[in-house]
């Protein structure tokens, strides 16, 4: 792991890291997070007689966007052309809440890491505002990258918390 902060020059500027050198390659990132809720607020979102419209299906789509926009959000992020990003929410009766899962893919010279833990964050977001008139204490948790592959850094999976050069295991975003 390097101890260098690459948005800083050498004077100590902020700046776009530059990337032009890097080789193109196939880059995957899939994050998760969660948002905890009240059983009953779960049961609205499951018998899908939310007033404001169909939530899953909305936060979905919320996620989608915001992968695609990420660049406009955080500030020294480059832009990136996204091949694929895709969100799938499944209800945890457990928690009582729902799982959000975002994979993306790109062919660039960076990574899409931010694009995953964004998309999860709107998504989550989405859900807390679709339903927050009938549950306020919703909680968003646990956001963070569970794998990540391409480029010099090889494959990043969670559950071994090491990079390595095995192929990402089950959660590779693949559609």
């Amino acid at each position: 792991m390097s101890n260098t902060f690459t948005h800083f020059d050498k004077d100590g500027r902020v700046n776009m890291v530059d990337i032009g050198q890097k080789p193109v390659s196939q880059r995957k990132a899939c994050a998760h997070g969660n948002v905890i809720m009240e059983r009953a607020t779960l049961d609205v979102i499951k018998s899908g007689n939310n007033k404001k419209g169909d939530v899953m299906t909305i936060a979905e789509i919320a996620g989608i966007m915001a992968a695609k926009r990420t660049a406009d959000l955080i500030p020294l992020c480059h832009p990136l052309p996204l091949s694929s990003a895709k969100i799938t929410i499944d209800i945890d009766d457990a928690l009582p809440g729902l799982l959000v899962t975002a994979k993306v893919k790109t062919t660039a010279q960076t990574g899409v890491e931010m694009e995953a833990l964004t998309a999860v964050s709107i998504t989550c977001l989405t859900i807390y505002d679709m339903v927050k008139a009938v549950d306020k204490s919703m909680r968003i948790t646990n956001i963070e990258v569970v794998e990540k592959s391409g480029g010099r850094s090889g494959v990043y999976t969670k559950t071994t918390a090491k990079t390595t050069t095995k192929t990402i295991a089950k959660t590779t975003p693949e559609d």
